[in-house]
């Protein structure tokens, strides 16, 4: 029942017609259209994975069942051989086996009908800028500066992004980062003032950073004094906020600084929006002035263009 040598129809490729050896699928394949078109040479036969031909012609009304496509690879060869398993039923109820497909490696059969799909768009909403990190809870975006990454491995879900790499604490705890951002809403309170809630926070970011973790170590040996170094009005993503910061003398290692930094949200309800930054102190801390980069930088959500405008700059110390 092994069909003579021929054109055929392609199986991979239904649109168009394969040249059948009268043993396997060679690479020639035409348009239905080129009627006439001269047998291919065949230097080389072509060996399939499996042995069948094309489904004979026969009477009746009988029609062709797709059933399965599959492909493999093989290591380091020139092409990579698929199967294609075709049942046609004729009148007698039997079935008979399409042969093989063969495809170049790296190539994907075309698809019988339908136009491509889209390339992804490095424009579309999906898109994700390597220099910016969203907030989408606040509806808000920070700048991601050099040597600072997304959290990897971090226990809490509203940092923003931290330095790259972690170092091993001169107190209790396993691992230490250089330098963190943290966004959150402030909703256990009813005030509202910027400036009263970066005071009340300063204290909790401080003792939070470098005094106790959330399971009772002390990284840096615990907390031993503080100085306000910073601390002001400050516009926030064209929103009036208020900041304090302080520098942090610890037990162990070289202390730091923390900031609180709170401003309303142009989303929502318009909570307020609190940021804390926790920088290492010392030669390996990153640079105090990445703390007033980063807040220049934050912005509404979808908005690239709205800066801190009036009062941007950081207020007088206290």
């Amino acid at each position: 029942m092994t069909p003579p040598p021929g054109w055929y129809r392609d199986p991979s490729v239904p649109h168009q017609e394969r040249w059948w050896d009268g043993r396997a699928w060679t690479e020639h394949r035409r348009a239905p259209a080129a009627a006439g078109q001269p047998p291919p040479p065949q230097p080389h036969p072509t060996v399939p994975l499996r042995t069948g031909g094309p489904a004979p012609f026969r009477g009746g009304t009988g029609r062709g069942r797709a059933v399965a496509l599959t492909v493999s690879a093989a290591v380091l060869v020139a092409a990579v051989v698929g199967g294609a398993l075709l049942l046609g039923r004729g009148d007698d109820g039997g079935t008979v086996a399409d042969p093989p497909v063969t495809a170049t490696v790296g190539t994907v059969p075309a698809p019988p009908s339908g136009p491509p799909a889209a390339s992804p768009s490095g424009s579309g909403p999906d898109a994700e800028d390597p220099a910016v990190v969203e907030d989408q809870l606040n509806g808000i975006t920070f700048p991601l500066p050099d040597g600072w990454v997304r959290p990897e491995n971090v226990v809490e879900d509203d940092v923003m992004m931290t330095t790259d790499g972690t170092y091993e604490c001169p107190g209790d705890g396993a691992v230490c980062r250089r330098g963190m951002v943290i966004s959150r809403t402030v909703t256990v309170t009813d005030e509202t003032s910027p400036e009263v809630l970066a005071k009340q926070d300063i204290a909790d970011a401080a003792d939070d950073a470098f005094h106790e973790d959330l399971i009772g170590n002390r990284p840096f040996g615990g907390l031993e004094s503080h100085e306000v170094v910073k601390s002001g009005p400050v516009a926030v993503a064209g929103r009036a906020g208020y900041l304090v910061r302080w520098r942090v003398t610890t037990a162990k290692g070289p202390g730091g600084y923390v900031q609180s930094m709170v401003f309303p949200s142009s989303v929502g309800t318009g909570s307020p929006i609190l940021v804390r930054y926790v920088f290492d102190a010392g030669e390996d801390g990153p640079p105090l002035a990445a703390m007033d980069t980063i807040t220049e930088g934050i912005r509404p959500a979808g908005d690239a263009d709205t800066g801190g405008g009036v009062g941007s700059s950081l207020g007088p110390t206290d």
